[in-house]
């Protein structure tokens, strides 16, 4: 099995895509053992058969729509309002910015390609180094998958067989912690280069702010508040999240106009696709590896190295870390997920406390060279050369690994908003 999983790592090193290095690789284990063709089209199909995978294209598709329709610039607007007067003004507005807009996209490619659009510029125009201001548009776009709603939770609860209320409910704390880290970071680091701060708000100015943010405010008050209050489930909250980004901009905003919509779709309806396709690669290689009965020998192996959960946890965020190097997330999830499965349930660890963990660990990993997908995107936004952010990247990574390892070994932080709901 080694072998087939080092000729996946040589495929993705050789540039193919991870949806079709899985597939190849998933149909080269069924040629050479021999095993029926037939298998492989009814676990490609059955891993998007999943009715909480809906969510993912719904949120997607509104994470697009705020971003055409003029709600990333008025939670913008609000942000600067807020914050700006601190030491590292803009700085703080980008990561307060990042913490309002995860509570409506779910994504922390939406948050760095939209709002960072408007980030980066401002920060440039106000005297900030521009790798600076890109690195942290990156940190902070990690918060959105953090704060609910979040694809990337909703992929894990379909893997992990977890509640998807549940988990939402255990990213708040951690999403908050992330941005305070930051702001800390901020603060120091605009000390030190004596970066500008904005004159504080008056009272009248911070309303009018409020008031041009406020339906975009209302968003995840009407996602969560609708899930926890039995109005819709979260798939069903997902499709109301892009039905009201699509009435904010086109009937009360305006900035988003009919002639728009066939892009938005189309760009949707792509990003989906990719998702989608890596899904049901992931899950025949998955099959595969279940067959071969990987997960049990690496549960083997984890619990012969230590019985000690805090143990194994510290090593599992060093494999996911590494591997967020050189792979995609959701890639990553689908693959290593069912695989450590085994050894959390035997240890007793909380399957939500573990999802909230492996994505603070897939979303680090969007901000590591050389695959870092954030990284690509904010470098293309801001009109920064790769090489720079990358370097500049490395001062945020710490802040950020002290959070995940902070909820790693303190599981209360993390659940006690689910125990508080849930019991």
């Amino acid at each position: 099995m080694i072998g087939y999983f080092l000729g996946w790592l040589g495929l993705i090193i050789a540039n193919m895509p991870v949806g079709f290095s899985l597939i190849v690789m998933g149909l080269s284990w069924l040629i050479l053992e021999g095993q029926t063709m037939t298998s492989a089209p009814q676990r490609l199909i059955g891993g998007i058969d999943s009715f909480p995978l809906l969510a993912v294209p719904c949120f997607i598709l509104a994470g697009i729509a705020m971003n055409t329709g003029g709600v990333t610039e008025r939670i913008y607007g609000f942000a600067r309002a807020l914050v700006g007067h601190l030491t590292g003004g803009l700085g703080h507005v980008n990561i307060t910015g990042s913490l309002i807009f995860s509570g409506m996209s779910g994504s922390a490619i939406a948050d760095a390609g939209g709002l960072g659009l408007l980030e980066i510029k401002a920060m440039k125009e106000d005297g900030y180094p521009a790798d600076f201001a890109g690195a942290l548009t990156c940190a902070s776009c990690i918060i959105g998958p953090l704060v609910p709603p979040s694809i990337p939770m909703v992929l894990y609860a379909v893997i992990a067989n977890a509640s998807v209320g549940a988990l939402f409910l255990a990213g708040i704390v951690p999403g908050l912690l992330t941005a305070l880290f930051l702001m800390v970071h901020v603060y120091f680091y605009a000390r030190r280069r004596n970066f500008p701060r904005h004159p504080r708000s008056t009272l009248p100015q911070l309303w009018v702010a409020f008031k041009r943010a406020f339906l975009a405010l209302v968003t995840p008050v009407i996602i969560m508040g609708g899930i926890f209050g039995g109005i819709f489930t979260p798939t069903e909250a997902a499709a109301v999240a892009a039905i009201y980004a699509l009435v904010l901009g086109l009937f009360i905003y305006g900035d988003l106009k009919f002639s728009d919509l066939p892009r938005i779709f189309k760009e949707a309806v792509n990003t989906s696709a990719v998702v989608g396709f890596i899904v049901a690669g992931a899950s025949l290689f998955s099959w595969v590896l279940a067959r071969e009965r990987v997960p049990q020998q690496i549960a083997e192996a984890f619990l012969g190295l230590s019985d000690n959960p805090h143990v194994i946890l510290l090593v599992m965020n060093l494999v996911m870390l590494i591997l967020g190097c050189f792979m995609e997330g959701i890639a990553i999830m689908i693959l290593m997920v069912p695989v450590f499965m085994p050894v959390i349930k035997q240890l007793g660890i909380d399957v939500n406390h573990f999802g909230v963990i492996v994505v603070m660990n897939l979303m680090i990993g969007i901000l590591t060279p050389p695959f870092g997908v954030a990284l690509f995107t904010v470098a293309k936004v801001g009109n920064i050369p790769f090489e720079q952010l990358a370097r500049a990247i490395v001062p945020f990574l710490p802040p950020l690994i002290l959070v995940l390892l902070i909820c790693t070994h303190f599981p209360g932080l993390v659940m006690w908003l689910p125990r508080l709901v849930y019991g």
